[in-house]
């Protein structure tokens, strides 16, 4: 079968390699265009397109799929299927009619849980036991297409948001590429979600990562993993943001954001028993050991995040 693979983050590269392997005809890559990164915002490829470029894939960088020319473009390629994988962009009806088995998305939750930019952090923050991956053909409404194939997994007692995804993302290619199997020699039946059990995961803005030291320790626990590594958990001190890095709940007690400078560790307070602080990256700085930055700024015991 003839696929054009659509993806843009590195959490998509798995997929496209798996893919590039399979015994399917990658005949061309779509990506978002070249973004601003770094200290000089200078304009970078996305990883799924440096990778295309290595495999020696054409690749198209539409500023929007609605644009005429790259549905010109992507009709010349004559894809019969197009596995998608964190592209990025909404997909309009023209361009979700052009390959005749439509396009094949790999979620990564059990839908209908968790549709939207951001399910693998919202499974985290909600306290999910076990999350997973879907295969769905798109439709107009969010992923609400009917579905394909699935697999599960189980959420670790410290995962973040970035390990539970790279194992997603390995699991999920190999599911991908079971499912563009299916279809093509005909034992993959695409099946409605039910409709009950719907939750949505919108993406996480960095206002939501803010750490609320009031909420039990186990809240805070679940936010700071949820937010790793990006957006990236924060409170502040001295006025600057602090990144925060995952924690570890203990049994002692300590006033709600505040901290305990010990000689090897740094606890903070919450609404229920204190956390202790893995790493954390003040503004300007490397991330480092939270007692290192505590000698580093001389910080007192007693002292409150967020007192300011």
């Amino acid at each position: 079968m003839r696929i054009v693979f659509a993806g843009t983050p590195e959490v998509a590269v798995p997929a496209l390699d798996a893919l590039a392997d399979s015994r399917h005809e990658l005949v061309g890559v779509v990506t978002r265009p070249d973004a601003p990164a770094g200290r000089g915002r200078r304009l970078v490829a996305s990883p799924v397109a440096l990778r295309a470029e290595e495999l020696g894939v054409p690749v198209l960088k539409p500023e929007h799929p609605r644009d005429p020319d790259f549905q010109a473009q992507l009709r010349e390629l004559e894809p019969d299927a197009c596995p998608v994988v964190a592209y990025g962009a909404l997909l309009p009806q023209s361009a979700l009619d052009i390959p005749r088995h439509g396009w094949v998305n790999l979620h990564f939750s059990v839908l209908p849980h968790w549709r939207g930019a951001a399910p693998v952090q919202h499974s985290l923050w909600a306290g999910d036991e076990v999350t997973g991956a879907t295969t769905f053909r798109i439709v107009k409404e969010l992923d609400a297409g009917p579905t394909f194939g699935v697999m599960t997994e189980r959420i670790r007692p410290t995962d973040t948001a970035g390990d539970l995804l790279e194992r997603l993302a390995e699991g999920g290619a190999g599911l991908l590429v079971t499912t563009i199997d299916g279809i093509e020699d005909g034992t993959l039946e695409a099946r409605p979600q039910p409709a009950e059990g719907v939750t949505f995961a919108p993406k996480i803005a960095v206002d939501d990562a803010r750490i609320d030291w009031t909420e039990p320790a186990v809240a805070v626990d679940r936010r700071i993993r949820a937010c790793t590594p990006a957006p990236g958990a924060w409170s502040t001190h001295d006025e600057q943001r602090i990144k925060v890095g995952p924690v570890v709940v203990t049994d002692e007690q300590l006033a709600p954001g505040t901290l305990e400078v010990r000689k090897n560790e740094v606890l903070v307070g919450t609404g229920t028993t204190a956390v202790r602080l893995g790493e954390v990256k003040a503004f300007g700085k490397k991330q480092m050991p939270a007692a290192d930055w505590a000698r580093g700024v001389r910080l007192p015991s007693g002292t409150r995040f967020g007192a300011e």
